[in-house]
């Protein structure tokens, strides 16, 4: 299967095209972003999750600013470099969890900075990088994929939180690139449902139906049932921000799964690439928890089912401390047991 969660297409007026994930499985949407919405337009889809998973806000924000520089291409060098620095202001604000949106922006900034060229060259430097940056996280994708699958036994069952797939990067997955990639020795895939924003029954449900990978959809509080049973092998999940100690930041209810993993013996994995590897940020305690509207939590699609005057908390992301962290998954190979000196091994060339 291939999911085009991002595409660029070329022509009079380029174009970026995302997959909108608010929607699916009901309704499948790409929605456009022209040079004329520039980076506050793919600002929005971040923030309005058209896009989401680390991975992918990052590519989506390298093509966010290929947009502003094409919006901005004939105006003086010095408006454009205003234009440039506000469209990666609003982007750098629009999610703070995912450190793969800042590493994606630190990527565009040093293009621009060794770019002596006309603005219409760097727009064009940008357009390049954007397409780069969404081959590499393929690849990156891969590669974890590649490592990840001999961790998993032979008739496994896992068990995965959230969406790590291809609609959480640029294609073919984090978290479920691993699966994908031990997809013929595998039994089985517990998917939760990833409460409040569904993204498990609505996203990693619908991408194992066309992988055709065998899977069944939980609610978030039955995995410490089958866990008990004997009936789940392995957890595997992503991250949207990996601390330098190893402590790792990823969909809300992640760090209970890995308390009932530890409780019961179960290897727990995360798979991540290096760009959400932050080794500026000492731990998880250093790592800001997005917090999102109330109505995701009192409904879903229209649906309201909790009193509207009621107090809602929204975190949307937990930390999971590193010593219940059996391994992390990246394109370099497997960290066992993580901690600062093993992250940072992983950095040296």
């Amino acid at each position: 299967m291939k999911v085009d969660t991002l595409r660029w297409i070329d022509g009079a007026t380029p174009r970026l095209e995302m997959i909108d994930q608010r929607v699916l499985p009901r309704r499948f949407v790409m929605q456009r972003y022209t040079p004329r919405d520039g980076a506050a337009g793919v600002a929005r889809g971040i923030k309005t999750m058209v896009v989401r998973g680390a991975p992918a806000i990052g590519v989506a924000a390298a093509y966010g600013m290929a947009l502003q520089a094409l919006q901005a291409k004939r105006l003086s060098p010095a408006r454009f470099a205003q234009s440039l620095n506000k469209g990666e202001a609003v982007l750098a604000a629009s999610r703070p969890t995912a450190v793969n949106l800042a590493w994606a922006l630190g990527r565009v900034r040093k293009a621009i900075e060794a770019h002596q060229g006309t603005p219409l060259e760097i727009a064009d430097a940008l357009v390049r990088l954007a397409l780069r940056l969404h081959r590499e996280d393929i690849a990156i994708n891969r590669a974890i994929g590649k490592h990840g699958a001999p961790l998993l036994k032979q008739d496994a069952q896992v068990l995965t939180h959230c969406n790590a797939g291809a609609l959480a990067t640029a294609g073919y997955g984090t978290a479920l690139g691993v699966i994908r990639a031990a997809k013929k020795h595998i039994a089985h895939v517990w998917v939760d449902e990833t409460r409040p924003f569904l993204q498990g029954a609505r996203l990693t449900a619908w991408e194992l139906l066309q992988e055709k990978i065998p899977s069944t959809l939980i609610t978030d509080n039955m995995a410490a049932h089958f866990m008990a049973r004997g009936q789940v092998d392995a957890i595997v999940v992503g991250a949207d921000r990996v601390a330098a100690n190893g402590d790792v930041a990823n969909k809300i209810g992640t760090y209970g799964l890995a308390i009932l993993a530890k409780a019961h013996g179960i290897p727990f994995y995360v798979a991540a690439p290096l760009s959400t590897i932050d080794m500026a940020c000492a731990t998880g305690a250093s790592i800001p928890i997005e917090e999102r509207g109330r109505d995701e939590v009192i409904g879903h699609a229209g649906v309201t089912w909790a009193p509207r005057d009621v107090k809602v908390a929204h975190p949307a992301f937990d930390v999971t401390p590193a010593k219940l962290v059996t391994g992390i998954i990246t394109e370099r190979g497997v960290v066992k047991a993580p901690n600062r000196a093993k992250l940072k091994a992983l950095f040296a060339d």
